[in-house]
């Protein structure tokens, strides 16, 4: 009997897995494309994060217990996406957001789409509130302009024009 239940048990979790993966797919996969300012249409590396999101959630899936499985995914589609933009820092492609820098895409998904508040985002992001606070404003007033944004100093300090 405990054969039979031992052997049921991965097939269960497997069902919860796909369950959530089919609700929070589509949402996480838009954060994802308004992350890489990618045209919804041809998103690769927004399917690219999301896939590695949800496959690092699903190895985690038997300890998030009381978690909310979303927010554990989106904080992995977040870390993900921080460690991709400082590495391998690629030109946007077109989306929506693709005048913003990475850290402006990122502060604005989570802020205006995700709907964190201030302190939940910097908390998720590592950064003070005030940073996060600031970016935002910034963000919006570039996408409300419509203008190219003006140069900002990267990780170095450098003036960077995207």
């Amino acid at each position: 009997m405990r054969e039979r239940r031992q052997a049921t048990a991965p097939r269960h979790r497997a069902r919860e897995f796909e369950a959530f993966a089919g609700g929070a797919a589509g949402r996480l996969l838009h954060a994802a494309t308004l992350l890489t300012a990618e045209p919804p249409a041809c998103n690769p590396r927004a399917q690219e994060l999301l896939t590695a999101a949800l496959a690092a959630t699903y190895a985690r899936w038997d300890r998030l217990r009381d978690d909310d499985p979303y927010a554990r995914a989106r904080q992995e589609l977040v870390a993900r996406f921080a460690r991709a933009a400082w590495h391998f820092h690629r030109p946007a492609t077109g989306g929506l957001l693709s005048r913003l820098t990475p850290q402006e895409r990122l502060v604005l998904v989570l802020r205006l789409y995700e709907g964190l508040a201030e302190e939940q985002a910097a908390a998720l992001l590592g950064l003070p509130v005030e940073r996060v606070r600031a970016v935002c404003t910034r963000a919006v007033a570039a996408l409300r302009h419509g203008a190219a944004p003006a140069a900002r100093p990267d990780a170095a300090g450098r003036a960077v024009t995207p």
